[in-house]
């Protein structure tokens, strides 16, 4: 069953030029220099500390480590980190898209 489903958001994808992230509840990560972390379709912060943030993402997990992390928004999918970042890392399922 997971084929057919995998198969079918890849024809829905080429056919109708939906965007990856939305088409497989992927994370959509936009970043202004080291300054700014904006990150779409998470599922919540399991951690937070001036120095390291720990998102929790439909499949893994998103660390942001830095100094004097702050959350400057956040929305039931969205937020919106500022500080000085120097360190991205994303730990997902071993199952890809």
């Amino acid at each position: 069953m997971a084929g057919i489903s995998r198969r079918l958001r890849k024809w829905t994808n080429e056919m109708l030029d939906v965007p990856q992230d939305v088409l497989f509840d992927l994370p959509r990560i936009t970043m202004v220099g080291n300054k700014e972390l904006y990150i779409e379709n998470h599922r919540g912060v399991r951690h937070f500390s001036p120095d390291k943030m720990v998102l929790s993402l439909s499949q893994g997990l998103l660390e942001i480590e830095g100094s004097g992390l702050m959350i400057r928004s956040i929305l039931p999918e969205e937020v919106m980190i500022e500080g000085s970042v120097k360190n991205i890392k994303y730990t997902g399922t071993e199952e890809s898209p």
